[in-house]
């Protein structure tokens, strides 16, 4: 069942609760599973694995990977992984922008790409941030 967001003009197809799904997943705008998956996810579009749903594959290729519910994979988000309270998540995973809320569990290694050198706050010196920041706040 495809669902239109008229505010943004985009799709979602969704995968019920009921449906079982095994092979390679190919897909160009949003997909939401809310029931379980097994093989392959190849896209260019990104991935909402709902509250109660399993997908387990050799690995994810996607923009975006939110995750509700269980992943057992490999996971590459060119832009983002969100894992939300609850959610459980067994591989490693690449991403630029990553964010883990509490209550979820992750069983992987981590790994960060394309961050702009000027937002990488951790390899400058302690005292330069201090000193910036009350420059700002005056």
């Amino acid at each position: 069942m495809a669902k239109t967001d008229s505010k943004r003009g985009d799709h979602t197809v969704v995968l019920g609760s009921l449906t079982s799904f095994n092979g390679i997943l190919r897909f160009k705008e949003t997909v939401c599973i809310r029931g379980t998956f097994k093989g392959t996810i190849e896209a260019s579009g990104a991935l909402i694995v709902d509250k109660g749903a399993v997908v387990e594959a050799d690995h994810i290729n996607v923009a975006s990977l939110s995750v509700y519910g269980t992943v057992v994979a490999e996971v590459h988000a060119l832009d983002k992984i969100d894992m939300l309270s609850g959610a459980e998540v067994r591989g490693d995973c690449t991403a630029a922008r990553l964010r883990i809320a509490d209550g979820v569990l992750f069983d992987g290694q981590c790994s960060m790409t394309g961050m702009d050198k000027e937002v990488e706050i951790f390899s400058r010196p302690t005292e330069e941030i201090k000193a910036e920041l009350q420059r700002v706040n005056g």
